[in-house]
């Protein structure tokens, strides 16, 4: 089996026995949580815990403060306990077409650094010199805060393609330059460090569930609007990865059977009328020296008829593929993130009215659309959130 396997590396868990090791696998899991919340969680007596804590207080792994609970319960604020920056540091990297972000988290959940680079190179060209940048990055990114790999506990890792449930990637059409590659193990041979690896959609999808627009709901779908288009999905607090781990490949819904050819291999996919590669295409017939999807989105968003027109025809493909989802999975809230994201207000209504078209009206009714809070920073979020282990929970878990 693949070295990520054995994840998480926690230095300091080998000197914890039993009990000790159980709280603070709770408390990176879960974050900042009240001594109330900890019992319940942990499935430990109050007792128990509450000497568990004094223990991990006195090697200095974690640190109390008075404050909100994670889920209000009235009367005078608790308590609230969390694992220190000694217990260790969590990274995570995304690696997109032609950029590079990490960042850094606390097992207390608390970002303490990101760093992002524009590559001059499609990262499908040329992917071990993306991963060489990569590791430079978290190198860079660890000096910020004068730390060193020593600390490091664990690293997630973000590509753009579907990730198989035997790490390798799932559609090598996609991302023929990676087929050959299992880039987790790629990144553990450069920085002997433990990595788990999945697609950036469903990266952004724990990152905005941990930091951002998707906080305490179990039924979700987000979906990136980038130069690809692909989705994370949530069902009953879960995320949903599928049987051989592809699942929320939006782009590659078929919209028209007949329609052009798509780099996947079928055809009239959503990526080829809502993708960025198809949008810019369209846009650049009146507007040659626009350079990238944003430069897109800020034409439309100011007012740009033909810009705005390509906005809006994509919100009502995009509806009328969420439509058949919708039916499907019944989600609470539907985040739109990454670049196209970025004109939410623009997608909105055509969106909507695709949807009304396509799904049942009580699922339509029902479900919010909204823009990704953390925007482009949610996949490297989100591969801190799997560095940390929170995709093995359910989210937003009572307490």
């Amino acid at each position: 089996m693949a070295a990520q396997q054995t994840f998480p590396r926690d230095l300091w868990r080998r000197e914890l026995g039993g009990t000790t090791r159980k709280v603070a696998e709770t408390l990176r899991l879960y974050g900042p949580r009240t001594r109330a919340e900890l019992v319940t969680l942990s499935g430990l007596s109050r007792p128990t815990v509450s000497a568990v804590l004094i223990d991990l207080a006195g090697a200095g792994l974690v640190s109390e403060r008075v404050g909100v609970a994670a889920k209000p319960v009235g009367g005078r604020p608790a308590s609230v306990v969390q694992l220190t920056r000694r217990a260790g540091i969590a990274v995570g990297a995304d690696i997109g077409r032609r950029h590079v972000r990490v960042a850094l988290a606390d097992l207390g959940h608390a970002v303490l650094a990101e760093r992002e680079t524009r590559t001059d190179f499609d990262i499908d060209d040329r992917p071990h010199d993306a991963l060489d940048l990569t590791v430079g990055l978290i190198d860079a990114a660890l000096g910020d805060l004068d730390a060193t790999r020593a600390e490091v506990v664990g690293v997630g890792l973000g590509v753009p393609a579907p990730i198989t449930r035997d790490w390798r990637i799932g559609s090598p059409p996609m991302l023929p330059g990676w087929a050959d590659l299992r880039p987790a193990d790629e990144l553990t041979a450069r920085l002997d460090l433990p990595v788990r690896v999945d697609n950036d959609a469903n990266l952004a999808t724990l990152g905005e569930y941990v930091w951002g627009a998707g906080r305490g709901c179990t039924d979700l779908v987000y979906v990136k609007l980038a130069t690809g288009i692909g989705a994370g999905i949530v069902l009953d607090g879960r995320l949903y990865r599928g049987a051989a781990g592809t699942a929320g490949e939006l782009g590659h819904v078929t919209l028209d059977a007949r329609g052009a050819v798509c780099r996947c291999g079928n055809r009239g996919c959503v990526e080829l009328a809502v993708g960025g590669r198809a949008l810019l295409a369209h846009a650049r017939q009146s507007h040659p020296e626009l350079h990238d999807l944003a430069g897109l989105v800020e034409y439309a968003n100011a007012g740009d008829p033909g810009c705005r027109r390509l906005v809006i025809d994509a919100g009502t493909q995009l509806g009328y593929a969420l439509g058949n989802l919708v039916n499907l999975i019944n989600p609470q809230r539907v985040l739109l993130g990454d670049e196209l994201g970025a004109a939410t207000d623009l997608l909105r209504e055509p969106l909507q009215r695709g949807l009304a078209e396509t799904a049942l009206a009580a699922a339509a009714e029902a479900v919010e659309v909204v823009q990704s809070e953390l925007s482009l920073r949610a996949a490297s979020l989100g591969a801190v959130a799997l560095a940390l282990g929170i995709d093995t929970v359910p989210f937003a878990t009572p307490v």
